[in-house]
């Protein structure tokens, strides 16, 4: 019961902020819109910060779980690059999409995008470690420091986030599975082994 409600509230205030923006959300619309008593919110969440971070985790748990059943796939290191970099921008542009006026937030404040990043970061990091070093151990893929590796091509991989769901590299005719073979090529042609 404990985890329902607060999912409930989680799922709640999504849609506010995606609705009204979590400037002018209240806790007490969140409470109201869940058929909660204002008490009980603040039972699960200090503040309106805390239960925005808690949307955030809930959003980015969702492409941590869509890249790890893709680490753990059958494919080859380059198949699973490839899905990586598809699937993290598709996933990422879902997100901001479908919550509306956070879409603004994302595109206005370097900040709550930082954050966001942070939570995500780590997590992507971590995964993408994994797909280059069973690439260096399959012969596949040459890199020298495979740490290193992984945070710069998850770093590049952010500075392409606002483009790809503005929907710029489609004015320039190149669209998302474009985007991703050129990403992946460019990487790709730099580890792989000669």
């Amino acid at each position: 019961m404990v985890s329902k409600t607060r999912e409930k509230f989680i799922e709640v205030a999504r849609q506010l902020f995606a609705r009204k923006g979590v400037e002018n959300t209240t806790m007490n619309d969140i409470a109201s819109a869940s058929d909660k008593g204002r008490r009980t919110i603040y039972t699960y969440f200090k503040s309106k910060r805390e239960i925005f971070n808690a949307v955030i985790q809930s959003e980015t748990d969702q492409l941590v779980g869509r890249l790890t059943a893709i680490v753990a796939s059958s494919g080859s290191p380059e198949e699973k690059l490839r899905a990586f970099i598809l699937c993290r921008f598709e996933t990422m542009k879902e997100i901001v999409t479908r919550n509306g006026s956070l879409r603004a937030g994302f595109f206005l404040d370097v900040r709550k995008v930082d954050r966001a990043r942070t939570r995500i970061s780590e997590a992507e990091v971590s995964l993408l470690k994994q797909v280059l070093r069973e690439g260096v151990e399959r012969g596949e893929f040459e890199v020298e420091d495979i740490d290193r590796m992984a945070v710069i091509i998850v770093n590049a991989a952010h500075g392409l986030d606002v483009p790809y769901i503005r929907g710029s590299f489609m004015e320039q005719g190149i669209d998302k599975t474009m985007m991703a073979d050129y990403i992946c090529d460019l990487v790709i042609k730099g580890i792989k082994k000669r």
